[in-house]
């Protein structure tokens, strides 16, 4: 079995100081391959350098809505330049958090809406950050119309009525280990709905720990336990969705192998 982790940050301060150890743990879960996601300049350029220490990893840079405040024409520029990289492969997290609200709510439409056009210019996915938010989220995408570009709505937490309309947009779906959640009944819904050429996993680690470690910090190995709870769901086995989903991570971000 071979499972790609679609989105995780290894780039975070849980785990920058240990990533050998980390990765190693990921594969004797057989996660092999993983993208690692920045949030501002500074953790962009930390997962630009796993993934070119690393060929395993990719990278995906962005601006995530908290840290939309202090996005601008300055840290644009390095983002352009961080985007050209050869092994960053999206544009991402990027998106709206009304949950946490760090940043203006119109601050977020703004930069997010930005993003959303340089991805767009350049012709890459965009890796899409949603908290509280569907709405506002969904008409910013609409409006930009990425159908060509693509990309992912990372860590979905859904329920089948909004995963049809962004569905409708060209996105790709992800599961985190929410999916794993007992409880996360609309989750569980989406995913039997989703169609199985658009699926993806992820950890999102060092949140959102999946059964049977929640509660505990995550990490990347864990992905084999959101596989394992996607297949469950779906009444297939673990390495149906494995092979799927590491396709399907490979043909979004236009990842050739070796």
């Amino acid at each position: 079995m071979r499972i790609f982790d679609s989105h995780t940050h290894l780039n975070s301060e849980e785990f920058i100081q240990a990533v050998p150890r980390f990765l190693e743990q990921a594969r004797d879960l057989d996660v092999v391959r993983m993208a690692i996601v920045g949030s501002n300049t500074q953790l962009n350029a930390d997962a630009i350098k796993l993934a070119e220490t690393y060929p395993e990893l990719v990278a995906i840079v962005g601006w995530h809505p908290e840290d939309s405040k202090n996005y601008t024409k300055e840290t644009e520029k390095v983002l352009v330049e961080q985007l050209q990289r050869p092994k960053v492969v999206a544009l991402g997290e990027i998106g709206l958090d009304y949950h946490w609200d760090t940043s203006p709510q119109d601050t977020q439409r703004r930069v997010f809406a930005r993003q959303v056009a340089i991805a767009k210019e350049m012709g890459i996915p965009i890796s899409v950050h949603n908290r509280d938010a569907f709405e506002d989220t969904y008409k910013i995408l609409k409006a930009a119309d990425i159908r060509d570009t693509g990309g992912v709505m990372h860590s979905f937490n859904g329920d089948p009525e909004w995963l049809k309309r962004f569905l409708d947009l060209g996105m790709h779906i992800s599961y985190s280990g929410v999916a794993s959640f007992k409880n996360a009944h609309e989750v569980h819904d989406s995913v039997r709905a989703t169609p199985l050429d658009r699926l993806l996993v992820e950890t999102d680690a060092p949140y959102l720990t999946p059964e049977p470690y929640r509660g505990k910090q995550n990490q990347p190995a864990y992905t084999r336990y959101v596989v394992e709870a996607v297949a469950k769901l779906r009444g297939t086995t673990p390495d149906a969705i494995a092979t799927q989903t590491y396709q399907n991570a490979e043909d979004l971000f236009k990842i050739e192998e070796n």
